[in-house]
């Protein structure tokens, strides 16, 4: 009798615990899609007529999108940091990407400018609970493929909570290029001619074959579309062929403050580079669903940055947003700005200013998981803006110091509402843009609202302040007549050789040398 009641109990408890763990909804898998130099119009589904990305475009389509999405920084190592932290630039300290000169440093790239710009930190902290290692409190396999360049060894991905690293390192451009052999401490090279975003994307798969049961939070961060920019021989005369459909014009730049800024999208060669990252993001996501994971996984798809159109190698337009990767207008730091959540009603699309802060914490809500308000201390969870409702209007910054390679200038910006303030170092000059009515930044409202510019700047400045920024000092060895000699040789030179390298682009008879980069 107390044998069979004894079984009776444990048949009970055991039946009580089974239900229990089979109620307890399994947490939804992640994926982090993140793009390096992928500008804002770089996609069909945001209007490009050029470029070809029927994969991205489906994140987009089965999502949200935030029109007003941005990274927190217009180069990548600060904003890969903010996403990984939740803190601002100007709060971490990594302000400018890990490896540019500072200090009388800065006087060694031949420029002539008038600022020299501040120290940066050059590892994310470790005193930091990072996005991944909150993930895995909470039971999630962490993996990351791809850059990570924020921080050198003993501060990669797997000394910042994932548990699996294939390929982060120091370096932010692919050594050796996208195709193999390439040169990588973390990433074994693959048969030659293997292309480098589908390696990272079938690294990426077979993580998360190997962890369908559990919940995991896979971090897929492509070098693509940094440059070199490399493709095949194919994919170049695929968009040689509608760039001459398209119409070929007769001029591709325009001259910058520095340098020439890119007008057109038209580069056949970085259009293929944009395609070989679309048919990555396909892989993963076609893998998800012959695994049957889409209808239990996040996907998020954004950029670190603005697209290239000046320095580096000049290779998109932004249009109509102004500039691009290392300015402070709106095509250096407004970005695409996807989440698909499951169960979503696709094509949403949100007007919402947010930022790359706010990926910590709305992933720690959709989680299940506690919020870390002392840790994403710059960004709030967006899940009442995925769920219909709305949030709080709050100022966001950037604080940029530092002269980029593409020709940005050093400043710190505030954006509230549809009014965004430029802070200018090297003259305190500031511009008020209304991006409601003036998208492309042409008309500078700052002498007809001189409260609200003023009442922005002290905003801007008392949040820096309190976030402990660094500022640019006056070089006391600044010359103006060489700053013009080195400015007149861009126009003079520079300028033309870029008219005549995208012409040379899309001729019929174009040849890098090298089988393609590699590619054959």
């Amino acid at each position: 009798m107390k044998y069979t009641l004894f079984l009776t109990i444990i048949c009970f408890l055991t039946l009580n615990a089974c239900q229990s763990k089979k109620e307890e909804p399994q947490k939804p898998n992640i994926l982090f899609i993140l793009a390096d130099d992928f500008g804002y119009h770089d996609m069909s589904v945001m209007g490009s007529e050029f470029y070809e990305t029927p994969n991205i475009d489906r994140i987009a389509n089965e999502g949200m999108i935030f029109t007003d999405g941005y990274a927190a920084c217009q180069v990548c190592s600060p904003s890969r940091a903010s996403i990984m932290s939740g803190k601002f630039p100007a709060r971490h300290g990594i302000t400018d990407w890990i490896g540019a000169k500072t200090g009388e440093d800065w006087r060694k790239q031949g420029r002539h400018n008038k600022l020299l710009p501040p120290e940066y930190v050059h590892n994310l902290p470790h005193e930091y609970t990072t996005l991944p290692e909150a993930m895995k409190e909470v039971g999630y396999k962490t993996f990351f493929a791809g850059k990570w360049h924020i921080g050198g060894k003993g501060s990669w991905p797997e000394d910042h909570g994932f548990d699996i690293n294939k390929g982060g390192w120091d370096v932010g451009s692919p050594k050796g290029g996208y195709f193999a052999p390439w040169e990588n401490p973390n990433l074994e090279s693959g048969p030659d001619g293997q292309n480098l975003s589908m390696r990272l994307a079938k690294e990426t798969v077979e993580f998360i074959k190997n962890n369908k049961d559990t919940s995991f939070f896979a971090y897929l961060s492509f070098y693509a579309v940094h440059g070199p920019i490399q493709t095949t021989k194919e994919k170049w005369a695929k968009y040689r062929q509608i760039a001459h459909e398209n119409g070929i014009a007769e001029t591709g730049f325009e001259m910058g403050h520095f340098l020439p800024i890119r007008q057109v999208q038209d580069n056949p060669v970085y259009a293929g580079l944009v395609e070989a990252m679309d048919d990555a993001v396909g892989e993963v996501l076609n893998s998800l669903d012959e695994m049957g994971l889409d209808e239990n996984t996040i996907v998020i798809f954004t950029s670190d940055n603005g697209g290239v159109a000046a320095g580096d190698a000049f290779a998109t337009s932004n249009h109509p947003l102004r500039a691009g990767k290392g300015y402070q207008f709106e095509g250096g730091i407004r970005e695409p700005y996807f989440i698909k959540m499951p169960g979503m009603q696709g094509g949403q699309k949100n007007s919402t200013p947010v930022t790359g802060t706010d990926f910590y914490p709305t992933l720690l809500e959709l989680a299940g998981a506690d919020l870390r308000p002392e840790e994403h201390v710059d960004g709030v969870s967006l899940v009442p803006l995925l769920n219909g409702g709305s949030i709080d209007e709050r100022p966001l910054i950037w604080h940029y110091p530092h002269y980029g390679n593409q020709g940005g200038r050093p400043s710190s910006i505030i954006r509230e509402g549809k009014w965004k303030l430029i802070h200018y170092y090297e003259n305190g000059r500031e511009e008020l843009y209304n991006l409601e009515t003036d998208i492309e930044e042409t008309r500078n409202l700052a002498d007809e609202n001189p409260e609200l510019a003023a009442g922005l700047s002290k905003k801007l400045f008392a949040m820096l302040n309190e976030m402990g920024a660094r500022y640019p000092e006056k070089d006391p060895e600044y010359n103006p007549e060489q700053e013009k000699e080195y400015l007149e040789r861009i126009v003079n030179q520079r300028w033309p050789q870029l008219e005549k390298q995208r012409m040379r682009f899309l001729s019929e008879d174009f040849n890098p040398g090298n089988n393609w980069w590699g590619s054959m």
